[in-house]
């Protein structure tokens, strides 16, 4: 499969394997060709998670991880792109429907965004929440009192 996709988008791949653990890097631009045809052609059929990792200080300061599951070889891979702030992805959540959720999630926590996402709003935290918690550079402590003392009307317990 890897060899097949190298002869196909050349050097927007790098295929990799760590701890028994396939993974892909791939240029930002072929990720939703990439998806469409993991899904269709290597019949990986579910997508068990969407991600992110925040890396600060690197130019490129997010990696966004797509892990997904073939039932029919009962095989893993993840693929792995790199985006700077605030740039957008496009949504797979036609290719999968649990993308759903797991872009959300991805949104809510780090602001990474989804284009054609059908409601991309907050998940787990409420919609008057500041920021991000799981980037880096996150202050919980500081939003935390603000919110509590905001909407309860009460010192926070931190």
């Amino acid at each position: 499969m890897i060899a097949k996709f190298k002869g196909t988008y050349g050097s927007g791949i790098q295929a990799l394997t760590y701890a028994g653990q396939n993974y892909m890097i791939v240029d930002r631009s072929l990720i939703p060709e990439i998806l469409q045809v993991l899904r269709n052609e290597e019949r990986f059929d579910y997508c068990v998670d969407i991600t992110a990792v925040h890396y600060p200080k690197r130019e490129q300061q997010f990696d966004v991880i797509w892990i997904l599951y073939s039932f029919g070889s009962n095989e893993r891979i993840r693929v792995t792109t790199q985006i700077i702030d605030g740039e957008i992805l496009p949504s797979s959540v036609s290719i999968w429907a649990t993308a759903n959720w797991l872009e959300r999630e991805v949104y809510d926590m780090f602001g990474i965004k989804f284009d054609g996402h059908p409601d991309l709003k907050r998940i787990l935290l409420p919609d008057g929440w500041k920021g991000h918690p799981l980037r880096k550079d996150y202050s919980i402590l500081q939003q935390d009192n603000e919110w509590v003392q905001i909407n309860l009307g009460i010192a926070s317990g931190q």
